[in-house]
């Protein structure tokens, strides 16, 4: 039963769905930075004064020296750098897409993290001045997707 197995074709393949909802909760730090978000469109985070780190979205602990609690009050961005992105063409069930998807991971000004996002642009390269799209407030819901996307900075 526990016989590690050596040849990839060795493995018992089971083709089937298991039905499993969830519900994700953000957690105190995430609850502040959606309703800032939300309310005031703005990017909160927090501040490490140990490690002189500013986590965004906010974090209610330090990951690197587990200080905590931080508090969720500092505002970065809306405009950041583009540190990374990768350009999709396949979905997450495999379907190919209609039109690519770039995703870019974006420090916001004044956080030493990065937040993953959509980068709308025809011509992207590392290092490049991004800006927060946001929704227009009233449609905005306190969620991730209230950012519609980064594009270059004007």
């Amino acid at each position: 039963m526990f016989e590690k197995i050596a040849d990839p074709k060795d493995v018992i393949l089971w083709q089937d769905r298991i039905p499993i909802r969830h519900r994700y909760t953000p957690g105190v730090a995430g609850e502040a930075f959606f309703t800032a978000l939300r309310d005031r469109g703005e990017l909160l985070a927090s501040r490490c004064e140990s490690c002189q780190i500013t986590y965004c979205p906010a974090r209610l602990f330090c990951e690197r020296c587990f200080a905590g609690p931080l508090e969720a009050n500092v505002t970065v961005g809306p405009q950041g750098t583009l540190v990374s992105f990768s350009v999709g063409t396949v979905g997450v069930e495999g379907e190919p897409l209609e039109e690519p998807v770039t995703v870019g991971l974006i420090r916001p000004d004044g956080a030493d993290t990065v937040l993953m996002h959509f980068v709308v642009a025809d011509e992207l390269e590392v290092g490049m001045r991004v800006e927060a799209v946001l929704r227009p407030e009233g449609q905005r819901t306190g969620s991730i997707l209230d950012i519609r996307g980064f594009r270059p900075a004007s």
